[in-house]
């Protein structure tokens, strides 16, 4: 069964509660604050149980943290050029909350606010939370209610499965902004040793403010190429031009042109623990981040995350997808129905 405690309450005096879900030797701890991913509890390849994502205490951490860890980030993942964008001929102004652009929908975050617990699995595998966002919440139009629901389908896999419907048509881009280290969320260590492997051929370059410049340019000969397995660290602090604008890798590989199927995105493997993580998605996108902004916060159990404490692969339409007609649009049409899935799937490479 799932387990249930006080997570602390907010600025505000609003309780938050932190959730257990498990299937065999694999927990996740979960919160109805932000929707976030807490903790996810592993055996490495030693039998030792390893926390393998970054985050905080208390919610009083997620609430005054600005790194978006482990948490539900919606209307629209990632920017929007000059914060924003046009719909059906009308022109909708959003936060300029990263220079003159949009980052993860503004200041009033999905991440930061407490939605509602809609219910735990009789056998505690799984764990829904909602949100009801208003016509004109952080500048979109139309009433939207969104879930999504954390569950182990089989043990070592965490899926997550996001369903949305609106009144009016909208943009419908989240994700989860969950960081990840491998080798153990307090190690200590950085994720420069993980060996990455991408299964795309383009990725979307980016100017400066990380808004895409329209193409899709084929990852063969850049430092971008993970097409093969490769150390995070092997290539990126060469002198290029894409490392150099985002301070390493903060950027879209091109999985597909359309949510279509579940396929294999990633794959992560780290050599000191043996742990390996599959990323799977239906998604077209998938942003790999690598903490170049971390520094110095505060975490879980005494840790401190610092400069690439952890990575991110998060699954999403490309970024200002929303004023690029030429990407795949991520526009819900009023009355119809999002849905998308996510598995992160971890084991353990024995020697």
């Amino acid at each position: 069964m799932s387990g249930k405690k006080e997570f602390g309450t907010t600025a505000d005096g609003k309780q938050a509660s932190l959730y257990t879900i498990r299937r065999g030797t694999c927990e996740a701890d979960l919160t109805d604050f932000g929707a976030s991913l807490v903790a996810f509890r592993t055996e490495d390849r030693d039998g030792r149980l390893t926390d393998v994502v970054l985050g905080y205490d208390d919610v009083r951490g997620y609430e005054e943290g600005d790194a978006s860890m482990g948490g539900s980030v919606g209307r629209n993942a990632n920017r929007i050029d000059g914060a924003s964008f046009s719909l059906n001929g009308k022109t909708f102004c959003l936060d300029r909350n990263e220079g003159e652009n949009n980052l993860h929908s503004g200041w009033n975050r999905y991440e930061k606010r407490i939605w509602k617990t809609e219910g735990v699995s009789a056998d505690g595998t799984s764990i829904t939370f909602s949100l009801y966002s208003p016509d004109g919440d952080q500048g979109f139009p139309g009433n939207l209610v969104i879930s999504v629901t954390y569950s182990f389908p089989e043990e070592g896999a965490l899926q997550l499965l996001w369903r949305a419907q609106a009144d009016q048509d909208t943009v419908c881009n989240p994700t989860n902004h969950s960081y990840f280290n491998l080798n153990g969320q307090g190690s200590g260590t950085d994720i420069c040793g993980h060996q990455v492997q991408i299964f795309a051929e383009q990725f979307i370059p980016v100017r400066k403010g990380g808004i895409p410049t329209g193409e899709q340019a084929e990852v063969e000969g850049t430092p971008f190429d993970f097409r093969a397995p490769k150390e995070i660290g092997a290539d990126i602090e060469r002198a290029d031009e894409q490392l150099q604008l985002t301070g390493g890798y903060d950027h879209n590989y091109v999985l597909a042109e359309k949510q279509d199927r579940m396929r294999r995105a990633a794959v992560v493997f780290a050599p000191k623990t043996g742990l390996r993580m599959e990323v799977i998605t239906d998604e077209p996108g998938l942003q790999f981040y690598t903490g170049n902004f971390l520094k110095k916060q505060k975490g879980k159990a005494g840790a401190v995350y610092d400069f690439r404490s952890g990575f991110a692969m998060e699954t999403q339409y490309f970024p200002n997808a929303v004023n690029l007609p030429q990407f795949a649009q991520p526009v819900l049409r009023a009355g119809g129905a999002f849905e998308s899935a996510t598995v992160y799937r971890f084991s353990r490479v024995l020697p």
